[in-house]
């Protein structure tokens, strides 16, 4: 019995390389959190790509009330998060760093801001975890730049 187990699982193993399923998997993924992200980012820009809007400013001052932070200067950094941490997860460029920053800006967000969307943020951060834990894989920046490195 656990030589057909043993032939059943090398059999799904060869598959997924030959397929490389893992690595659309990680793309698929990466895609998702990142839309998610970039789209969130976009909506509190102002009149210029890198500048958050009014509205934005006074959201971060009245409903988000974060602690220990200057309200415009959360406005821009949570603007910067979402623009250039999706574009990294996307491209595959540094994308462990952009999955854990865009994991720590979702467990600030539900821990400080909406608690009560758990589910939501849940499947966020369970989608950035294989980033973490397995890199972009071979569709990617980070994989064609070592390849070409030689390591």
């Amino acid at each position: 019995m656990k030589n057909l187990s043993e032939q059943y699982h090398a059999l799904f193993a060869r598959l997924g390389r030959a397929f490389l399923l893992q690595d659309y998997m990680l793309l698929f993924v990466r895609a998702w959190a990142a839309k998610i992200f970039y789209l969130s980012g976009r909506s509190k820009a102002g009149d210029s790509y890198l500048t958050p809007s009014d509205l934005t400013v006074m959201l971060f001052a009245d409903e988000y009330d974060l602690p220990l932070i200057d309200p415009e200067m959360a406005a821009q950094l949570a603007l910067y998060a979402e623009t250039f941490l999706p574009i990294m997860l996307l491209v595959g460029l540094g994308a462990r760093f952009g999955a854990l920053g865009l994991i720590g800006m979702t467990l600030v967000i539900q821990f400080l801001v909406y608690p009560g969307y758990f589910p939501e943020h849940a499947t966020w951060i369970a989608a950035l975890l294989p980033v973490v834990m397995l890199g972009a894989g071979r569709i990617s920046l980070d994989h064609l730049l070592v390849s070409r490195s030689g390591k």
